[in-house]
């Protein structure tokens, strides 16, 4: 896996943030209709930026998330294609490229804030099952998170020892 691999896609990292209870932290997108408008934090890779510190950074920037320890991370880009709606709009993307990060959120839920970025993301969040994600995000994101629950189903089910 290379940076530059797929280079008709925009490089991207996503971050699924689990609880101490195994359930994930779930946005529900500023500005955006019902139905399809919850999804976890994401974005895009600044030139020269490490993949683990862009995950870090847009969950900061989207959550004000601070406190937390790796699981784990695919390895291998996930990637989806836009819809012929978005496409028409222009843009030089074909779609998105992903590496996915999991964390487990260590800190008090006090930490978090949406209004952290002066780019509001996320109106709204909430603690969730895993596989409710797929369900929820826009169709043309879910083969992709399908793909990141299957790779990080194992940490739903590891419940930190207190």
């Amino acid at each position: 896996m290379r940076l530059d691999d797929h280079p008709e896609y925009r490089p991207n990292v996503g971050v699924v943030l689990f609880n101490d209870l195994g359930q994930v932290w779930l946005g529900r997108r500023a500005n955006t209709a019902a139905p399809w408008n919850w999804q976890f934090p994401q974005g895009g890779i600044d030139r020269g930026e490490d993949l683990q510190e862009a995950a870090l950074r847009e969950l900061d920037e989207e959550t004000g998330v601070t406190t937390v320890e790796l699981l784990g991370r695919t390895h291998d880009w996930l990637i989806y294609d836009f819809p012929p709606e978005a496409l028409a709009r222009g843009g030089k993307w074909k779609g998105q490229k992903q590496i996915w990060f999991a964390f487990r959120f260590t800190g008090d839920e006090t930490e978090i804030r949406l209004d952290a970025h002066h780019q509001i993301e996320f109106d709204a969040w909430r603690w969730a099952p895993l596989d409710e994600a797929a369900r929820l995000i826009v169709p043309f994101k879910r083969a992709a998170y399908e793909q990141v629950a299957a790779a990080f189903r194992r940490f739903a089910d590891e419940i930190p020892e207190t």
